[in-house]
Parts: C-alpha cells; structure tokens; sequence
C-alpha cells in the first residue's frame, strides 16, 4: 500500500485540522488512556508494550506506509482513545497498521473485513483486560508487608506474570479458533457457514431486580460472578457455547437439541441445590441464526428470549423445532403413550425398550409479540 498524499511530505506536519478525510481516532472503549506524564505508569507502559513513545498519530500512519484515514479507522475500531498528536505511539503500533494494510493490500481480507477484526480484537481483549486489572491484578498487588505501597509491588509482579499470561492468551484463542474452524468447515453448505442451525437458550435469575435493592453491593457482585462461572462451566462441560453473560442472564447455544437440552437441565438442578442462588428459567429455541463477531441474531433469539420471559421458575420452556428435534433423535418421546406403545411393543418382541432421556409436555399456545402465536413445550428430565 502506497502512502497517500496527505502522508507522503518530508516533515512531520500533521494534515489540516479542518480536512474531512483526516480524523483523530475517538475512543468507543477507552483501550488506551490518554498520554500520561505518571513516571510509574510510563514505566509499566514501556513494560507491556516493549517499547518507548516514538510517534505521533501522523508519524506512525505514515511509517506504516497508511493513509491517516485508514490508520484512524483502524485505531477506531480496536478502541483507542483520541489521543490527537500527542507522541504516545510505538513501533509496535506501527506494525500492527502494516500487518492490517498489508492483509487488505494482498487481497486477504477486505477494508471492511479488517475493520471488523479491529474491533472485534478490541472489545473482547479490551474487557480481558479490564477483569484483569479490576479483580486479578488488584488482590495480587495487596501490599505484602507493612509499609510497602501497591505500586512497589505491581512492577515486579507485571514482570513475571506479563510473558506467562501473553503465552496462555495464545494458547487459548489458537484452541477456541481450531474449534469453531472445525465446527464451520462441518456446515452442510456455504450458506450455512455464515447463517446456521442452532439451539439457542436464555438462562435468566428469577427476581433480580428485587435482590439488587435488598443485596449490598459486594454481595450482588458476588451472586453473579457464581451464577456466571457456574454457567459457563456448565455450557463448556456438556458441550455448549457460551455467547455472553448479562448479569442475571446467560446467553448459550449448541448444534443439537440434546446438547442444549442436557446444559439446561443441569443448569435448573444446579442452582437449585445452591441455596445462595435465586430461582432459574430456561428458554430455548432452534433455529437459523445468524453469527457476528461471536454474537448471534435473529428471529431463533428472539423466541428464545421470549419463551424465558414467560417461563415458570425452575422449569425449561422449549420451541416446537427444538422439541421436534429431540423426538426425531429418539431422545424424546412425542407423548407419554407414544413411549408406552413403544415399550409395550418393545416386550412383546423380546427387544429393548427405548431409552429417552428427555420428557416433553406441550404447553398453552399464545401469543407472543412480534413472533405471531407459538406452543412452548415444558421440558424435563425423564425418570429411570
């Protein structure tokens, strides 16, 4: 990628304050602060970075060769607070706008698809980092003996964590990234690559709004940090997916009915047994969705959504696709005569008796808004 004519003079000049094409990157997450003269904080800085201020925003777009439209777009997308052309920016960065352009230049990735890695980098390693620093790093920088302040101990305590945690970041995302290649390549079909088949399952604390007026503060935050890791435990255990916490609700999904089935169910048992929890409801619907920068869409999510809305505590309310699902699989019986018959039939010609592991009850069929009329289905674990 060639430089474009606002970049290509001899001096660092930076554009006209006026031109249109030329904007500072302003923060959507404030992933970077602005510049600080703190000598610690410059210090713990250069520590994680690896490396001393070099560049302004102009320099930098420049040295790598990037419009400063691009480069800000960019910057925009992973995050980066306006810093305008304060010197606050490292080789590093000028790498990583090359590494960008140079994708979109090879014909790899579109501009558009490379903005959408920016932020999708951004926002999820941005709230990594911020859970890092707001619980891990803070209980860890607890002053060891008496007089020592926190900050004494955080730069050692960087030092050594910085190059282990770098490598698990790694280690983790190259395993995430194999499994949802794998799970993608495994699409029937191109289109279902990009809008696929899923179970989708909302699982929402019953009463929160009324514990976060009774509950101080500590102790909410408490409460959902263990419905939160209790969930996702069990999404991962059995199968699952994660989507995204929202405080008193989780967001999972699963390529079959079974799976989602088996996670919510255990999830119910589960916080029942924990006499800290409140009650729990499932919903879950199955369906095409639709999947961007690890979220999902559409009408599946919505019913799913809706059908945890109106789901009675402690019980799993399920759409007619997903239960049709579990009944083609054999895991499921269409009715409790239907496994009576089966089991009879089953007897009388010296065979085993179908095993299912789930139970299904239609429910009433109503309304639901902007979805037309639906008949959820009460989902249950069966006995035996």
């Amino acid at each position: 990628m060639t430089v474009d004519d606002t970049t290509s003079g001899a001096d660092d000049t930076p554009p006209p304050s006026d031109s249109s094409a030329h904007h500072t990157p302003h923060h959507v997450v404030d992933h970077t602060a602005e510049p600080t003269d703190d000598p610690l904080a410059i210090r713990l800085e250069q520590l994680i970075l690896g490396a001393d201020r070099q560049y302004t925003p102009f320099q930098a777009a420049r040295t790598a060769g990037v419009s400063m439209d691009l480069a800000s777009r960019f910057w925009r997308a992973m995050g980066f607070a306006d810093i305008g052309q304060a010197k606050a920016l490292t080789e590093a960065d000028v790498l990583a706008l090359r590494r960008l352009a140079g994708l979109v230049e090879a014909g790899l990735l579109s501009e558009p698809m490379a903005i959408q890695v920016a932020r999708s980098t951004g926002q999820t390693t941005a709230r990594l980092a911020e859970w890092q620093i707001d619980s891990f790093l803070e209980g860890l920088t607890e002053p060891p003996e008496p007089g020592m302040t926190r900050t004494e101990v955080t730069y050692p305590l960087v030092e050594l964590l910085l190059p282990e945690l770098e490598e698990f970041l790694v280690y983790v995302w190259r395993r995430q990234l194999a499994a949802a290649t794998g799970r993608v390549v495994q699409a029937a079909d191109d289109e279902e690559m990009v809008d696929r088949r899923l179970a989708v399952g909302f699982a929402d604390l019953v009463g929160f709004t009324r514990l976060t007026r009774r509950l101080e503060e500590e102790e909410l935050g408490e409460l959902v940090e263990a419905f939160e890791t209790t969930s996702a435990d069990l999404v991962a255990a059995h199968g699952g997916r994660l989507i995204k916490t929202l405080g008193d609700e989780v967001l999972f999904a699963a390529d079959d009915a079974g799976t989602a089935a088996e996670i919510a169910l255990r999830l119910i048992e589960t916080m029942t047994h924990d006499e800290t929890m409140p009650a729990l409801r499932v919903g879950i619907a199955f369906g095409t969705v639709t999947t961007r920068m690890g979220d999902v869409f559409g009408t599946t999510v919505n019913l799913a959504s809706r059908l945890t809305s109106i789901a009675p505590k402690d019980t799993v309310l399920v759409d007619g696709a997903f239960a049709e699902g579990l009944i083609r699989t054999g895991e499921a019986p269409a009715s409790e005569s239907q496994a009576a018959e089966a089991t009879a039939k089953a007897e009388k010609e010296g065979e085993a008796a179908p095993s299912y592991r789930f139970a299904l009850q239609p429910m009433w069929q109503r309304p639901v808004r902007g979805l037309g009329v639906v008949e959820p289905w009460l989902l249950a674990r069966r006995p035996g």
